[in-house]
């Protein structure tokens, strides 16, 4: 038996899901024929869209924090301690 992979859905997939079932202009069933997903996913997407459309409309986004040189220093400095570490760790051991 080979177990089937989980389907992962893209951000874009699920609002358009969500953004349908809003509409009703389909009904649930219907959507999930479509889309080929269970009702309690449609649900739960609709649910989430709904509860985040307010954020659409902020005057002030919250700019994605860009802390990929800050993340990259403390990475280096943990690799230099584990590495400093082993290196003590080997000697005692010999």
């Amino acid at each position: 038996m080979s177990k089937s992979k989980r389907r992962v859905f893209s951000s874009e997939f699920k609002t358009k899901v969500a953004l349908d079932s809003i509409k009703e202009q389909l009904t649930t069933e219907e959507i999930c024929k479509k889309y080929e997903l269970h009702p309690s996913q449609v649900n739960t997407w609709k649910q989430v869209f709904k509860q985040n459309a307010s954020l659409v409309f902020e005057s002030n986004p919250k700019p994605k924090p860009n802390n990929d040189d800050e993340l990259i220093q403390q990475l280096y400095a943990q690799i230099g301690e584990l590495k400093v570490a082993n290196d003590w760790l080997k000697k005692k051991l010999l």
